[in-house]
Order: C-alpha cells, then sequence, then structure tokens
C-alpha cells in the first residue's frame, strides 16, 4: 500500500477506471483510455502514484484513522478523475510485491502478476530490476528500528524492495 519515489523521469496524469488500485500496484490502459489495476493481461502501462480506494489511503507508514483525504471518501483520485502514473524509468521503493521477491537477489528481473504486483515469475516482458532486497524501510521518524528510524509500516509485513523501474 504505499510507493516512495526516490527518483523518477516521466510522471502522467490519465483518468482513472473502475475498481480499486494500491499505490505501488503496477496499473495498465482499458479500452476506454483509463488507468486499471494490471490484471496479468495486456500490457503494463507504469507504477500508480495514487491509490483509488473506498476505506483506506496508501500513504505509507500513516495508520488508518490518520490518514489524510478523510473528505474524500480516502479516494485521492476523487477530485480530478486523474491517477498519477510513473513510466518510463525511475527508483522506487514499494510494499507491493508478491512473496517470491523476498528471497530475491539484486539485479533480479521484475515482472508484473495477476494482482499488480511485482514479481521474479517470468511473464512477458519485464517491468523492473531489484535493486535492494527486501528489507525494513527507514520513516525519518527517531526510534531504534533501521539506521535510527522507526520502520515504515506497510503491506509485506513492512518489508519493502528497491526497484528500477523499465517500462
Amino acid at each position: 500500500m504505499a510507493l516512495v519515489e526516490k527518483f523518477h523521469v516521466i510522471a502522467a496524469e490519465h483518468a482513472v477506471g473502475a475498481g480499486e488500485i494500491k499505490e505501488g500496484q503496477l496499473v495498465k490502459l482499458n479500452t476506454s483510455a483509463e488507468i486499471v489495476a494490471y490484471d496479468g493481461s495486456g500490457v503494463i502501462l507504469g507504477v500508480a502514484g495514487d491509490t483509488k480506494s473506498a476505506d483506506a489511503s496508501a500513504m505509507p507508514g500513516v495508520a488508518a484513522g490518520w490518514q489524510n483525504r478523510a473528505s474524500d471518501s480516502y479516494n485521492e483520485t476523487a477530485a480530478s478523475r486523474q491517477m498519477t502514473v510513473y513510466m518510463a524509468g525511475g527508483q522506487f521503493a514499494t510494499d507491493q510485491f508478491a512473496a517470491v521477491v523476498e528471497s530475491a537477489d539484486p539485479g533480479t528481473l521484475l515482472y508484473g502478476d495477476a494482482d499488480g504486483l511485482l514479481s521474479t515469475v517470468s511473464a512477458g516482458s519485464a517491468v523492473g530490476v531489484l535493486t535492494l532486497a527486501a528489507g525494513a524501510y527507514p520513516s525519518g521518524i527517531p526510534g531504534t528500528d533501521v539506521n535510527g528510524d522507526i520502520a515504515l509500516s506497510g503491506d509485506n509485513t513492512n518489508q519493502y524492495i528497491e526497484f528500477k523501474l523499465l517500462v
């Protein structure tokens, strides 16, 4: 449920279609030229930079009761009906990856799976390269978990990977 944008080349905006999308999930265009979650078919356009949800924001490290966009029912696309899509390169940290990625080594190619998650299982063209293996990600809040910071919370038991986007 989180994406940390370290560097990005192109961040475009596209109309958003039906269904929920978590920030950090892989997305594609539907036949109406709208952004939808990647489902294992078609071509991956890029990585979602916003969340479209009815019950929770995907801001990294933010507990449900303290999330922004409450006026929009946590839908970050409600006002504009647009979604940011990162494409054409960049380096990101995310917790949106399949379990098989947890044991992967840096340099491993990443693909999209049917849930819109990054995976090491070859399926079509690679969409990324793993640059940092799964581990805790520092939140910037003083604590003792990661390099003097408290770990950033999220999906995958608070494990994040870093990857270079190839699409």
